[in-house]
């Protein structure tokens, strides 16, 4: 049964919860901050200290859901209850994170405290438990590369549609419900989003009935097929944690994942105020109310389709760690060229379909290559602590994000960003400046480096794959 042929079906549905999952990471990466800043009205570093604390904390909380998850039974399995468990929680507080109460400054940091930490755990209990049911899904590499690329490309179908919802949605119930500040953003630095806060808190909560959904499909297309081979009772937390750390192709690739993930988060956080102080086209299109910022968002996840689409076959000929390396290695190359292009939104929109390309290739093979781990410790030690080593992968996403958002709030303020300003400094477009491009590049040298010690070869990872089935052949 491990080995059975995954069908359509069900790896569409193990796709709809990524595109679930990454809906709301979507908009806490690229618009937060933004949010932070000038919705809810809090300094740029007090958001960037935030972001930092919150998802520290809880990048460490993941490794309990793994734990719990592994040790978790059920008539649905170990890690598909999550999915039926918390998708309405995961709306709810999506919602609630994203509603600017009028406090005073203490006040909403407090609020902005509360409620990102609690949407954080909440997401936490729903996509550590949905990243373990790949290694459970199948025991195949091959079954695992194509599922980790349906989720991968759901993951960003699930991003084009907020990009493609969110702002129109933002400004709709700013128009109907809320007072429209519209003219306030153009005057500001042509940015078009509404900073009405009940726009953001109503868009967002019509975004999170959308993710409900896509989790129950999910919960309801899936099955869990690998089981452990040994029985897994009074197996010691303590026992599966040493493993890990003692797993030194893990820890590769988490500092490697880190990277790559800090890419994103600078770049993708930073884009806003990039579009509203640097390029400054006020621009909507027709018919869609989207502004210049919301069509680079678009041109880059559809370029990150692209890629992830591609990765399988390209991996396929040239193994997981080379396709990785050279990614990085081009994805850095061409942020690094990002800084010296022409103020064109030709040239932006070139660049960053090309980068999201290469970016696109990197993340389907990271979640794929810790399946490969959780075979290679199961061999190691006899015990397949699936959840505990995915909810790793999550959590260098989350400290990846952490460190990038936080970074973001920081240079912003050591830049002197002002919210309320008309014109930003030259000093802090200089800032958001090498925000999208230099930073970016050094991360992908730090991913590419990190790789080139990768141990875990194509050829090595089919090999504990085949060993492993013979073990379950033989109980």
């Amino acid at each position: 049964m491990a080995t059975e042929k995954i069908s359509l079906k069900e790896k569409i549905g193990y796709g709809f919860g990524d595109a679930a999952s990454s809906m709301f990471w979507k908009i806490f990466g690229m618009y937060s901050l933004f949010f932070y800043t000038d919705v809810l009205g809090i300094t740029a570093a007090a958001a960037g200290t935030m972001f930092l604390v919150a998802r520290l904390w809880n990048s460490f909380f993941d490794v309990f859901v793994g734990i719990i998850s592994d040790r978790t039974k059920s008539r649905y399995g170990k890690y598909r209850p999550y999915l039926l468990w918390f998708a309405l929680p995961f709306a709810v507080m999506g919602a609630f994170t994203f509603f600017a109460p009028d406090f005073g400054q203490t006040g909403k940091l407090i609020y902005a405290y509360v409620t990102y930490s609690l949407m954080m755990i909440v997401y936490s209990m729903i996509n550590v438990p949905y990243a373990s049911l790949l290694g459970a899904i199948s025991s195949d590499p091959t079954e695992r590369n194509s599922l980790s690329s349906y989720r991968m490309s759901f993951a960003f179908i699930g991003s084009f549609v907020t990009f493609m919802l969110l702002q129109p949605l933002i400004d709709f119930f700013s128009k109907t419900f809320g007072t429209v500040d519209l003219s306030k953003a153009t005057q500001t630095a042509e940015s078009s989003i509404s900073t009405s806060p009940v726009g953001w808190v109503m868009g967002v909560g019509v975004i999170g009935m959308i993710c409900v959904i896509l989790f129950l499909l999910c919960f309801s297309w899936t099955k869990e097929r690998v089981v452990q081979i040994e029985s897994e009772e009074n197996v010691s937390i303590k026992k599966d944690l040493k493993d890990l750390f003692q797993n030194a192709p893990w820890w590769i690739l988490v500092a490697t994942g880190l990277s790559a993930l800090l890419f994103n988060a600078v770049r993708d956080s930073v884009a806003i105020y990039f579009f509203r102080d640097y390029v400054k086209v006020n621009y909507r299109m027709t018919g869609t109310g989207w502004d210049m910022t919301t069509i680079y968002f678009l041109v880059g996840q559809a370029a990150n389709l692209i890629g992830v689409m591609a990765a399988p076959s390209i991996s396929a000929k040239y193994g997981k760690r080379k396709t990785y390396m050279i990614a990085m290695l081009i994805a850095g190359v061409l942020s690094t060229g990002f800084y010296f292009i022409p103020n064109s939104i030709t040239w932006i929109l070139i660049f960053q379909f090309l980068i999201s390309i290469f970016a696109g290739y990197v993340l389907p093979l990271l979640w794929s290559m810790f399946a490969d781990i959780v075979d290679h410790q199961e061999l190691l030690t006899g015990r397949r602590a699936t959840g505990l080593i995915f909810s790793s992968s999550s959590m260098s996403q989350k400290l990846g994000w952490a460190f990038g958002s936080a970074m973001s709030g920081w240079i912003l303020a050591v830049f002197h960003y002002m919210p309320d300003a008309i014109q930003q400094s030259s000093e802090t477009i200089f800032g958001e400046h090498i925000m999208i491009s230099l930073m970016p590049a050094a991360c992908c040298v730090l991913a590419f480096v990190g790789m080139m010690f990768y141990p875990l070869s194509d050829k090595k990872v089919k090999e504990n794959s085949e060993q492993l089935n013979l073990k379950r052949n033989k109980q």
